[in-house]
């Protein structure tokens, strides 16, 4: 297949930070091309960066003060404008995108689902869909796939099972309404930058209406479906969303409440998981020491055998690896919050109504707070407790932090496992992956990789 260039064997791929001002102008192209590409590149190395692009901004990385907006103070620290125009038309008001009280007894209501007993409980589906995509890899052997297509296949067989026991849930039909949503909804807008209102139209989440209704409406008919006839074995989380009620005031979420958790848990919880393996097996393409090891680590503890929940202990390495790919490529690159209230951060004044951004990209490739960030090296969580408090945000933290991290973790890992048990992957030469933020950090053009049987 030929060589690597000396480009794609030195280092595995990274975001071209900006390294000249952009402006209003150029902040709008480089958000709707690449919303990572927003970032200074100094932000690998300042604490805080400050600025005025249509309205007052400030990109925090100091560990310090990311734990001030996520914990300390973080009903000062909303979501910010944009992300509620992105996202509240595909999920409403769900845990995602709530505030305050509205936030407090749905993640109250919904913290139970997510149990580690629950969570093991769904194991079983993990290894289903593991055995289902090696069989597809195997089919595969001899030449070059799109690891991302397949593992976006086999993560959302996963969430649509557990989400809806694969019972009157139209899978292709979701799937097909949630790529057309992110791919005509969620690119920034000028609107966005100028800091327009919420009432102004952004044309591009108008055009996606059609794509959302049909979305809910399928929804919708697998709710009703549930309730009149229950579903019968292990509870998925349709099942146990339905059974919860705020242990607080005994309140218990209507239809629409219930969808749009639902979704949000469909749309957050297959395309995240999907990417952190994608870019997982790029990075063992990208370094076949790691994969040797990775292999026989799997192969020690499966022998010929898909993974399952109770093999976890005996994969350390591989957690590592997805530990790595998250910190790498976080899903989750770039958030933005809105500051209510009068503050200071890192010395730096913050006005009500200024933007704080959280560039988790640049974040978990800081110069201060990781030993050469942009190389893959697993060993550096060997040590959890040498990883500084809110330099590693993958997930978030605070009372905010992503509720399903648990769920995407040990599916994950039962996933990578199974494959790295089974095949040697290697890089495509000419065809590295582009990584670009347009809602999550995708591998533009695909993640293409050889396949051979081990």
């Amino acid at each position: 297949m030929g060589k690597l260039s000396k480009v794609e064997a030195h280092a595995p791929v990274r975001v071209p930070l900006a390294t000249t001002p952009l402006g209003i102008w150029g902040s709008l192209q480089a958000g709707r091309r690449n919303v990572l590409e927003l970032i200074p590149e100094i932000a690998t190395h300042a604490p805080i960066l400050s600025g005025t692009t249509g309205k007052r901004w400030h990109m925090v990385m100091d560990p310090d003060a990311l734990h001030r907006i996520l914990r300390e103070k973080v009903e000062d620290y909303p979501k910010s404008l944009v992300t509620k125009l992105i996202l509240e038309p595909a999920i409403g008001n769900s845990l995602f995108v709530a505030e305050g009280a509205e936030w407090m007894w749905q993640r109250r209501t919904a913290a139970p689902v997510f149990t580690h007993r629950n969570i093991a409980a769904l194991a079983p589906v993990m290894t289903t869909a593991a055995t289902r995509a090696a069989a597809r890899f195997d089919a595969a052997a001899g030449r070059a796939i799109d690891a991302f297509d397949e593992m976006v296949t086999a993560t959302f067989e996963v969430i649509s099972d557990v989400t809806f026991s694969g019972q009157g849930f139209e899978r292709a039909g979701v799937h097909k309404a949630i790529e057309a949503y992110i791919g005509q909804a969620a690119k920034l807008s000028l609107l966005d930058i100028l800091g327009a209102p919420a009432w102004v139209p952004r044309p591009g989440r108008m055009f996606s209406a059609p794509a959302l209704r049909q979305m809910k409406k399928m929804a919708d008919g697998s709710i009703d479906q549930r309730r009149q006839r229950p579903a019968t074995g292990v509870p998925d989380l349709l099942d146990l969303l339905l059974e919860g009620e705020d242990p607080k005031s005994g309140r218990k979420m209507n239809v629409d409440e219930l969808r749009d958790n639902l979704l949000t848990f469909i749309v957050a919880g297959h395309e995240t998981t999907a990417l952190t393996l994608a870019w997982s097996l790029y990075l063992c393409a990208f370094d076949p020491k790691v994969q040797d090891e990775a292999r026989a680590e799997a192969q020690g503890a499966l022998g010929d055998r898909a993974a399952t929940v109770t093999d976890l202990p005996a994969l350390p390495l591989i957690r590592r690896i997805v530990d790595e790919a998250l910190r790498m490529y976080p899903p989750a690159a770039f958030l933005s919050r809105t500051a209510l209230k009068a503050d200071t951060l890192c010395g730096r004044e913050i006005r009500p109504q200024d933007t704080v951004i959280l560039p988790i990209y640049a974040m978990h490739r800081h110069h201060a707070h990781w030993k050469d960030p942009d190389a893959f090296d697993p060993s550096r969580f060997s040590d959890p407790k040498s990883v500084k408090r809110f330099s590693y945000l993958p997930f978030g933290d605070g009372p905010r932090i992503c509720i399903g991290a648990s769920f995407a973790l040990q599916e994950a890992v039962i996933i990578l496992a199974t494959l790295l048990a089974r095949f040697r992957f290697g890089l495509v030469p000419g065809k590295a992956p582009k990584p670009v933020m347009i809602l999550t950090l995708r591998p533009e053009g695909g993640v293409w990789l050889t396949v051979e049987r081990a």
